[in-house]
């Protein structure tokens, strides 16, 4: 990494170009910009309001806490701005296409309209990497310091890595420092030998991560090479000139392909921080947001059906030793420890749903849940969930074809009551990434646009690269799988210098790949550290 010195001392010289280039932010621009952000935080002081006003009796000091919380997890997606989103208007800002303050406001809105038309799959995809006892005691030091740890070593790694102008991925970071976590959870935590990382799950999610780049060198070089056989249009291939806009038809595809990484960066990257809010919501004020309390009487009539319809389907699994709901909270955690299905353990399950099941049909709605019993409920629903899945995923053929689809339907209806994100999480995390990229963007942008080829980036380059990468993200976000923008963009566009002729600048394509390399290993050693230094605390 001794290159990254000397990629920073050049920067300065290298963004004069840029500077030359761009144009000064206009009235209108700016005018949008502060209308977004002053409109964003309105509705998210409305709504945090509204959610509180249902009643809770959180002390000063819990709200001092989430403050704080929230303000580390909000900056972790204000240092994503630096990075993805950066990357996201990285070929419209370099092509004079949009001025940087309107092509940031525009990749805002199309952050938040993947976030907010996404399934949030990802988002608890990357939750589900995390130890399950320490989910299950986020209200505790321990579970506080999991999130100040990743949250804390994610920031230091993404605002490194900036610093000298490297595109880094914020999602690679973020899976880097939930591995650091749950290693030191499993070593060093207050219960060594416990569980640690979700290795299936873990792996899954690093293959993509290490796929998804290749993807993108390989087929946006390709689309280039496409282009220039099947698209004769001379200025397609030239590099932008002085600050003059292209001609309309190349600007009208720059900006589509801004807008689209965006809508597909958000539904897949913004994400990712709005699973770890929630986890601090759930931990700090489990009254209001241990359980989504918009289901309707109707969804919690459809939970109960469900839940009596699987009771019946353990049953044909389960034998007549009774067993207490202590001992069933125990057996269940032992199966999530050792992944080996017990003799008791289908009955522990089979408990654990009926117990549930008679709690859901008393209250006969959320709203109703006694509040000093809604983060329990909580965690009764996690275990059930986890458990099942595990048992379908280490016995395939455990259960029957319609068995497994009353466990399917059944687990469907658990999500609705735990997997919910607030509309107003959503628009705080695409407030973040929008300030990140608006202060910090010129770094990766300079990086985009002159230093990965030798040539500057043409419109055909920048097209191609962020054609793919809206392709991939597409891809991954049906398989609920978490990618990297950075990589795939940054990537896209070296194969579309390769595909050119243009020529690589070996030092800047070496110091992105040692930091696609180090970065994993770096997170993780830095959230486990955190991690074992807040447990001491604690």
């Amino acid at each position: 990494m001794a290159g990254l010195v000397t990629a920073s001392a050049s920067l300065s010289a290298r963004g004069s170009l840029l500077d030359r280039k761009m144009r000064r932010a206009s009235p209108l621009a700016t005018a949008a910009f502060l209308i977004a952000i002053s409109a964003g935080l309105g509705y998210i002081a409305f709504h945090v309001a509204q959610d509180f006003s249902v009643g809770t009796s959180a002390s000063l000091s819990t709200f001092i806490l989430l403050a704080a919380a929230l303000f580390i997890a909000l900056g972790f997606e204000f240092v994503n701005g630096f990075h993805d989103t950066a990357n996201a208007v990285a070929t419209v800002i370099y092509t004079h296409s949009l001025e940087p303050t309107m092509a940031v406001v525009l990749s805002g809105i199309f952050n938040l309209a993947g976030v907010l038309l996404s399934s949030g799959t990802v988002a608890f995809a990357v939750i589900a990497l995390l130890p399950v006892e320490l989910i299950l005691q986020v209200q505790s030091g321990s579970g506080f310091a999991m999130v100040f740890a990743l949250l804390l070593a994610a920031i230091l790694w993404n605002l490194g890595t900036w610093w000298f102008g490297l595109p880094a991925s914020s999602s690679h970071t973020l899976v880097g420092s939930i591995i650091g976590v749950g290693l030191a959870n499993q070593f060093f935590g207050p219960h060594p030998g416990t569980s640690g990382v979700d290795w299936s799950q873990g792996l899954k999610v690093i293959e993509a991560l290490v796929i998804s780049p290749i993807i993108g060198f390989i087929f946006a070089g390709l689309l280039v090479l496409v282009a220039k056989r099947t698209a004769k249009y001379p200025e397609l291939y030239e590099t932008p000139k002085d600050n003059q806009p292209p001609p309309t038809p190349i600007r009208a595809l720059m900006i589509l392909t801004c807008t689209g990484v965006s809508f597909f960066h958000g539904s897949n990257d913004g994400q990712k921080g709005m699973g770890l809010i929630m986890l601090i919501l759930i931990g700090t004020v489990p009254t209001v947001y241990a359980l989504n309390q918009n289901m309707p009487p109707a969804a919690i009539q459809q939970f109960v059906s469900s839940s009596q319809r699987v009771e019946h389907a353990l049953d044909d699994h389960s034998n007549a030793t009774p067993i207490t709901l202590e001992q069933a909270d125990a057996e269940v955690m032992s199966f999530l420890h050792s992944h080996q299905l017990q003799a008791q353990t289908i009955p522990a399950l089979r408990t654990l749903i009926g117990d549930l099941d008679s709690q859901m049909s008393r209250s006969g709605g959320i709203k109703a849940i006694p509040v000093h019993q809604r983060a329990q409920i909580r965690n009764e629903m996690y275990l059930i969930d986890e458990a099942l899945h595990l048992v379908g995923k280490t016995n395939p053929h455990f259960f029957s074809a319609s068995n497994a689809n009353e466990v399917k339907s059944y687990l469907g209806e658990v999500d609705k009551a735990t997997k919910f994100i607030p509309t107003w999480v959503k628009v705080a995390v695409a407030l973040a990434l929008g300030l990140g990229t608006m202060i910090g963007w010129k770094r990766i942008v300079i990086t985009v646009g002159e230093r990965i080829g030798k040539q500057h980036l043409t419109y055909a380059q920048g097209a191609s690269a962020g054609l793919v990468a809206m392709g991939t993200i597409l891809a991954a976000d049906y398989l609920a799988l978490p990618v990297s923008t950075t990589h795939i963009l940054s990537s896209g566009v070296a194969g579309t210098m390769s595909a050119n002729g243009s020529g690589l600048h070996f030092n800047t394509v070496r110091n992105i790949a040692a930091g696609w390399v180090l970065t994993l290993p770096v997170a993780a050693l830095l959230s486990g550290s955190l991690f074992w230094i807040l447990m001491k605390l604690t």
